[in-house]
């Protein structure tokens, strides 16, 4: 659908069919060398096709960005509006909280560096003031948090508004380590643009870097062979293994619980190295590219994730039974930092965060991409919404992920076909295309459009973090400030993806 600025609120209520399609994504574009001006792009879910439908409003003129917000007919575009007020000077009437998200206090204001006028190489710097949000009151005070953090992890601030030990509000100021991903690659190939796909974030190399050959093969007529396609759901479902499982160690940090903190990383690292001797990278780096992957499999290296995936297997069942037989960690995790299923829905969650919430999306079943609908296996979900809820769901995604490893091995043996990639050929040109994968974390969405040269015109990246992290901001109330670590490590959001 495409409308013009004035109608992008009543265009987005119908496309979301009065909120029941929950928001995939909002972006904007610089559009004005080819005569189109200024653009945002509203993405919906549509389970029922399992398709994504895409609204653009046009903005014709550059002085005039002004329309009527979208967050409150959505609470999830609330995020994506103040990054597009960041980023391109959109200016969403009636938004509640229009404070910069990307831009920190040493960006001077009206500067918008997604535009096509700014350079790549800007050097720019300017003085503004950013607020913080708290609580006010006869017995209340505030603590800060970071952004510069104890342990070895990435910088963030957290402002607690307390009474007591009980957490009443919490205001996040992150993106403090921006790279300007999405500028980077703008005037290159699809090719020059892949390496540093991969590195958007390190725990998500192969999310990001299919999500982006989806978008990037859309644009042309050709196949990806089976045989690809069966690699790279291994190497996918590999990553949602060697991550799970981390992360199920990980929340138990939250609570010094050392030996199972101590049995995931071990764990962890088993499978990173059978990761190395997959595709010779601990994070699975330099498998995928457009038209399919850069190396096989044999049978010899089958047999090897076999015998670690069963190790692997009984181990963390071990694990898993010893946390579920210690009391006072049970207490600390019951009822604790509690998303509802109308807030996971309202702010458009996904992934292990959204299924502890009663949410069923998950991208292999409801967009069906790759090769997922050949593979049995089931969307683990809890009901309760609380740090127990999602440890739940993440445990049972482990074992999910195993069951379909070993389907995609057993037919690795039998699949005989040497065919690895695909002559992409001709791409399309002046035309979106997105590509989603299910990650660790949640879907991850990547949109592209390239220019007349086959170039990258526009590249929207929006991870999975991206819409969770807004959430951790109500899962929080009403906890203790003890919890919060507890709290925050039961999502295990990431940084560097919102970092791009």
């Amino acid at each position: 659908m495409h409308v013009k600025q004035d109608n992008l609120r009543g265009a987005a209520n119908i496309l979301s069919d009065g909120g029941l399609r929950p928001l995939a994504a909002m972006f904007g574009a610089d559009e004005t060398k080819r005569g189109g001006g200024l653009a945002i792009y509203c993405l919906f879910y549509d389970a029922d096709t399992r398709d994504i439908k895409t609204l653009k409003a046009t903005f014709e003129d550059e002085k005039n960005l002004s329309y009527q917000c979208l967050s409150n007919l959505m609470p999830a575009a609330t995020w994506y509006e103040r990054e597009l007020h960041d980023m391109f000077g959109f200016m969403p009437e009636g938004h509640p909280d229009l404070r910069p998200l990307v831009l920190h206090e040493s960006f001077p204001f009206e500067f918008h560096p997604l535009r096509k006028k700014y350079a790549k190489d800007f050097q720019i710097r300017g003085q503004r003031d950013f607020e913080m949000m708290t609580s006010q009151g006869e017995g209340l005070y505030e603590v800060p948090v970071g952004p510069i953090h104890a342990g070895i992890i990435e910088p963030g601030h957290f402002r607690f508004s307390q009474a007591g030990e009980a957490m009443l509000q919490l205001d996040a100021k992150l993106f403090f380590t921006h790279r300007g991903i999405e500028k980077a690659v703008e005037g290159l190939t699809v090719d020059q643009a892949l390496p540093i796909i991969e590195r958007i974030c390190g725990a998500c190399s192969v999310s990001n870097t299919l999500s982006f050959c989806q978008a990037v093969e859309k644009l042309s007529e050709a196949e990806v062979p089976r045989r690809a396609w069966l690699i790279r759901t291994l190497a996918q479902e590999m990553e949602r293994l060697y991550n799970h499982v981390g992360d199920t160690g990980n929340v138990c940090a939250g609570v010094g619980f050392s030996p199972i903190i101590s049995m995931g990383a071990r764990l962890k690292e088993y499978l990173q190295q059978l990761n190395e001797s997959f595709t010779g990278n601990r994070f699975l780096r330099g498998l995928i590219v457009p038209g399919g992957v850069t190396m096989d499999v044999d049978n010899l290296l089958l047999d090897e994730i076999k015998d670690v995936l069963r190790e692997v297997e009984a181990t963390y069942k071990d694990m898993v039974h010893i946390m579920w037989e210690q009391a006072n960690f049970l207490n600390r995790i019951q009822t604790t930092g509690k998303i509802k299923n109308k807030t996971a829905f309202d702010l458009a969650m996904v992934g292990v965060g959204a299924r502890a919430s009663g949410m069923t999306r998950d991208a292999r079943k409801d967009i069906g991409y790759g090769i997922y609908d050949d593979f049995e296996f089931d969307v683990i979900t809890e009901q309760s919404g609380d740090v127990e809820a999602r440890i739940k769901v993440r445990i049972g995604e482990v074992y999910e992920s195993i069951k379909i490893i070993k389907q995609v091995m057993r037919e690795l043996r039998h699949n005989t076909s040497s065919e690895l990639k695909v002559d992409l050929g001709e791409l399309k040109t002046l035309e979106g295309s997105w590509g989603i994968t299910e990650s660790p974390r949640g879907d991850n969405l990547h949109w592209l459009m390239l220019d007349e040269e086959c170039k990258i015109d526009r590249l929207f990246v929006r991870s999975a973090s991206y819409p969770n992290w807004p959430a951790l901001t109500v899962a929080v109330q009403g906890d203790i400030i003890p919890d919060f670590p507890l709290i925050n490590k039961s999502f295990e959001l990431c940084y560097a993806c919102i970092d791009r």
